[in-house]
């Protein structure tokens, strides 16, 4: 028994990944740039055998994740983005190395054009996991971190992987390319308008077909 869990904590140690940073490599978004940014929590479910949280309690980490992600973009087109987070689960206390559940969350997306007046996400929904550590993987994510740190993480990770979403239809789809006729000044002109908003209520924009 001993030899057995000393290969599966090994094994585990070895397939466990790094958490996502803050401060990583900017991807390809062209001409992206943020002229507002928005967090909608007061409607997530948390589901069951979940750590007990509030959405409001979301409301810090993920708002500061989208806002250092994406404010670091200078593009010369302006975009809102916001995320809504539906449901969740913070992993409680399962059995070291036996039953360790991970923390997962699910958003959905939206990306507007502000020259264009149209969204370019509507409602685009990804479930997003936790990142395993060492630590994590042993002991299972509700005894290696509070239950702060588990919203902290996935919300950092929420952010990178519409970071990676936005990139891929970039390359994919052209979004953010650079539109024919623009100037240098566009984005300025764009961010010194007023901002009507159109994400503000996003949690309430039905699905596009």
């Amino acid at each position: 028994m001993f030899r057995t869990l000393a290969a599966l904590a090994l094994l585990t140690l070895t397939v466990a990944c790094g958490e996502t940073q803050m401060h990583e490599a900017r991807e390809d978004l062209g001409e992206f740039s943020a002229r507002v940014t928005y967090v909608h929590t007061d409607k997530a479910r948390q589901w069951p055998t979940s750590r007990d949280a509030e959405g409001s309690e979301w409301n810090a980490a993920l708002e500061n994740a989208l806002d250092t992600r994406m404010r670091r973009y200078e593009g010369r087109q302006q975009y809102d983005v916001a995320v809504t987070l539906e449901g969740f689960l913070l992993a409680p206390a399962g059995i070291p190395l036996i039953l360790s559940p991970k923390s997962v969350a699910v958003v959905n997306v939206f990306v507007y054009d502000v020259e264009k007046k149209e969204f370019l996400a509507r409602e685009h929904q990804m479930e997003i996991f936790e990142s395993t550590t060492g630590q994590s993987a042993l002991l299972g994510s509700g005894h290696a971190r509070t239950k702060e740190e588990q919203i902290q993480g996935l919300s950092l990770n929420i952010v990178d992987k519409l970071e990676e979403y936005m990139a891929e239809q970039h390359k994919e789809n052209g979004w953010f390319d650079l539109r024919e006729g623009a100037v240098p000044d566009a984005a300025d002109d764009a961010a010194a308008a007023p901002a009507t908003a159109p994400l503000a209520n996003a949690a309430d924009t039905p699905a596009a077909g």
